[in-house]
């Protein structure tokens, strides 16, 4: 895996941290603490004062300025319709910022605790959040993010896996060749669940996103936001076999539709993004790999039974996907 590209933030150190927040008037105590974000740098820096505030430093070369930009105006038209959602600051007219050649945001602080999404009334909570994050984003569609579809999170991960030589040679045409066959099983889920909305999305809706307090969820971050269907922010929060999904699913769709309608066709469409969502995954760690970050929280992604694995659970996927959607029970 030869990186293509500088290693991300370097020269990104506490002093240029603290910097990049007094260059938009705040007067730091000196305290910093890194937060859990693989993707971005984000640390937590103490104000003279006043509260901490949370700076963000986007991945170079991920996102363009205008994308970010959507997923700010994203996030400020759910705030204008009170949903318990961080958003970006404004600070003079602006939420994008520069320093020594890194864009970063600076949020408010938000507590919490990592919610129990196998709870019914947390299910129902979320299910009714998640109703109200998409009535505003069905109002006017992404124009640069991208889009989740077969073609960004499952041809274009097979395609960079094999050019770029990452899997190991003696896995390589069977790893290709399962990876082919749950392609063709996603078109499937596609072709039968046929046109469903697309609309603006959280695109990363699991409980490390989610902050629970006393007065309910908080969603602290929309870097994967992105156009696709509803049912990738609800797919998320289920766990366990089938039917334990479609109990689960149940009490989610209890609270979605007292405020919004949900297509069930979508249904359809559950295990075809999980499968997308696998392979970008295995394509996401191995883009990733000249990050000094990456080798050493997932030190098993260089070995051949990480590779074994994913052949396995893609077999898993095409049987899946080849079964008729999960059941919604409705019976509690």
């Amino acid at each position: 895996m030869t990186p293509r590209d500088k290693v991300p933030f370097a020269g990104l150190n506490p002093e240029r941290i603290l910097d990049a927040v007094e260059s938009l008037g705040y007067r730091s105590d000196g305290r910093l603490m890194a937060l859990n974000s693989y993707e971005n740098r984000v640390w937590q820096i103490g104000i003279e004062d006043a509260a901490p505030v949370i700076a963000k430093f986007y991945r170079p070369g991920r996102w363009s300025d205008a994308q970010i930009g959507e997923e700010h105006v994203f996030t400020a038209a759910m705030l204008a319709d009170e949903l318990p959602v961080v958003a970006p600051l404004v600070i003079a007219g602006k939420t994008l910022f520069v320093l020594g050649g890194f864009r970063f945001s600076v949020f408010p602080q938000q507590g919490g605790r990592a919610p129990e999404f196998a709870e019914p009334p947390i299910l129902e909570w979320m299910g009714r959040l998640m109703a109200r994050i998409h009535t505003v984003g069905a109002r006017e569609p992404f124009s640069v993010r991208e889009t989740l579809d077969i073609k960004n999170f499952g041809i274009e991960s097979r395609d960079w896996l094999l050019a770029n030589q990452v899997i190991p040679p003696e896995l390589e045409s069977v790893w290709q060749g399962v990876a082919d066959q749950a392609l063709e099983g996603v078109r499937h889920c596609f072709a039968r669940a046929g046109d469903v909305q697309q609309l603006r999305l959280h695109g990363d809706c699991h409980a490390g996103n989610v902050l629970w307090t006393q007065d309910g969820p908080h969603f602290v971050d929309f870097d994967d936001a992105r156009m696709g269907p509803a049912i990738q922010d609800l797919w998320m929060l289920l766990s366990g076999d089938a039917e334990e999904m479609g109990r689960q699913f149940g009490h989610v769709l209890a609270g979605y539709e007292t405020f919004r309608e949900f297509d069930d066709r979508e249904l359809q469409l559950i295990e075809a993004l999980r499968t997308l969502r696998l392979m970008h995954h295995s394509a996401w760690l191995a883009r990733r790999w000249n990050d000094p970050a990456f080798p050493a929280a997932f030190p098993w992604f260089a070995t051949n039974r990480y590779w074994e694995e994913r052949i396995l659970e893609l077999r898993e996927q095409i049987a899946m996907m080849a079964e008729s959607a999960i059941t919604v029970r409705q019976d509690w």
